[in-house]
C-alpha cells in the first residue's frame, strides 16, 4: 500500500514562510514524479508544483519565484518551501503521486496566511 503523510503546515503572516514535507512509503520513491496540490475553500484542487525522479521541477504561475519544491530520494520525502506568502495561498496542501495506475493522496496539511 502507498502512504503519503504531510507535515509542516500552520499559520503565517503575509510575507512569511512555511515549509511542508511529505514522506512516502510503499513505492520505489526515486522513480516517481511527486506532486503538491492545494485546495482553498470553495475552489478546485490545483497543482502547485511537481518534481520528477530526476529532479526536474515545474510550478504553477501563481507560485513561481516564491515556492520551491525539492526531494530527498534517500529519506523518501518531498518538500515544498513557501516564501513570500500571500493570503491567497491559504489552502489545504496535499501530496500526490500517480503510481501503479492509481492516484494516491495524503490527508493534507493546512496553510493559513493572515495578518
Amino acid at each position: 500500500q502507498v502512504y503519503l503523510v504531510e507535515s509542516g503546515g500552520g499559520s503565517a503572516q503575509p510575507g512569511g514562510s512555511l515549509r511542508l514535507s511529505c514522506r512516502a512509503s510503499g513505492i520505489n520513491f526515486r522513480l516517481y514524479t511527486m506532486n503538491w496540490y492545494r485546495q482553498g475553500t470553495g475552489t478546485q484542487r490545483e497543482l502547485v508544483a511537481n518534481i520528477t525522479g530526476g529532479g526536474s521541477r515545474s510550478y504553477a504561475d501563481s507560485v513561481k519565484g516564491r515556492f520551491t519544491i525539492s526531494r530527498d530520494n534517500v529519506r523518501n520525502t518531498v518538500s515544498l518551501q513557501l516564501n513570500s506568502l500571500e493570503p491567497e495561498d491559504t489552502a489545504t496542501y496535499y501530496c500526490n503521486v500517480q503510481a501503479r495506475g492509481s492516484s494516491f493522496w495524503g490527508r493534507g496539511t493546512q496553510v493559513t496566511v493572515s495578518s
